[in-house]
């Protein structure tokens, strides 16, 4: 008998031994940590407890939060059928709860019962002091979407180029190894102007190993393999709190984006042919001199929010100078004949 013989006849014994001493019997651990996907615990209002300790947080909460799952994508079809798992949603919030960065508001199913509730009320069935009256609901400042870009399992495949080198035994071992990854991606967006306010990927990758199938066959080893597989839903759960931990980073240090004239005014990006697009925007006239050269008045306007000026030239004296005003650009034109006063001595009150 071959050394090779011998070494996987000791194998298999050994393992005989140890499968002979387990017990028979099943057991209910409540709470297991093989059971929990990265996102642990529980939150409760600002407080989070036993909640995944690599989880970012914020100092402070930074509006309300409604999360959408869009149900009609190929994802969404992937995830609950191919898969059989449930909506992201409630893993969604209970990771945007327990960072402290949103309060949570409900705009899913549990709708319809709350709405249900006011409908009771206003029919006369419930109870004086139920206080279901309107104007009690809480606004969605933002709303974060998931979506899941990419999840495969088997992802792997070192057991055939191992094995082509140092033999079947190497192979089989190096076979037990399966690997899932996920790419997934938050967005969050404004709901008072529809604008983007982050986007964050997120990834995750998972290792299983199936000792004994990878080296007797599957009808021996299937038992190891079960236990030790990690199912795909914990792997796409890694990958949200990746993607959420990135949109916190993201958020925490957000700066606005700006665009000259403001936003949905045109834009700075021309098209041939086109006319330009007439913007009111206002500003304080901080310069207005005479040009005896030119036989002009020169004027300078800065825009309230100090994020442009533009300079113009026109034969006509405006009677303003430090004022706030109203007035409409022509492409990047000030249109001196749309200068309208809104407020007297602006400069001096609020920018000295």
């Amino acid at each position: 008998m071959s050394a090779k013989h011998l070494f996987n006849i000791l194998i298999l014994s050994t393992l005989l031994l140890f499968l002979a001493g387990c017990p028979s019997t099943s057991s209910m651990s409540v709470g297991s940590q093989q059971a929990k996907t990265t996102a642990t615990g529980s939150a409760g209002g600002a407080n989070a407890q036993n909640a995944n300790s690599g989880l970012e947080r914020c100092d402070a909460t930074l509006g309300t939060l409604a999360i959408h799952e869009d149900s009609g994508q190929d994802w969404y079809r992937y995830l609950t059928t191919d898969l059989r798992l449930p909506s992201t949603v409630p893993v969604l919030r209970l990771l945007a709860q327990q960072s402290n960065c949103f309060v949570v508001v409900e705009r899913g199913r549990a709708m319809d019962n709350m709405m249900q509730e006011r409908a009771l009320m206003q029919s006369g069935e419930m109870r004086s002091g139920s206080n279901f009256g309107k104007g009690q609901m809480v606004a969605a400042d933002y709303t974060m979407t998931p979506s899941i870009t990419f999840s495969a399992k088997d992802t792997g495949g070192a057991g055939a180029v191992i094995g082509g080198l140092f033999g079947s035994v190497a192979g089989a071992v190096a076979g037990g190894f399966k690997t899932s990854d996920a790419s997934t991606v938050l967005t969050l967006i404004d709901n008072r102007s529809g604008v983007q306010l982050a986007a964050a990927e997120g990834s995750a990758r998972n290792t299983d190993f199936a000792l004994v199938g990878g080296l007797f066959g599957g009808g021996v080893g299937g038992g190891a393999g079960a236990y030790a597989k990690t199912p795909e839903g914990k792997v796409i759960v890694a990958a949200f709190t990746d993607s959420m931990n990135n949109i916190i980073k993201a958020v925490k240090s957000y700066k606005a984006q700006t665009v000259q004239g403001g936003l949905g005014t045109g834009g700075m990006l021309g098209v041939q042919g086109s006319q330009p697009a007439m913007q009111t925007l206002e500003g304080v006239i901080t310069v207005r001199e005479f040009n005896a050269g030119t036989q002009m008045y020169d004027y300078v306007i800065v825009l309230k929010d100090r994020s442009a000026n533009y300079s113009f030239s026109t034969p006509t004296k405006i009677p303003y100078r430090d004022d706030l005003v109203q007035f409409s650009l022509n492409g990047n034109q000030v249109d001196a004949n749309s200068i309208r006063l809104i407020e007297r001595q602006y400069l001096q009150r609020y920018w000295q």
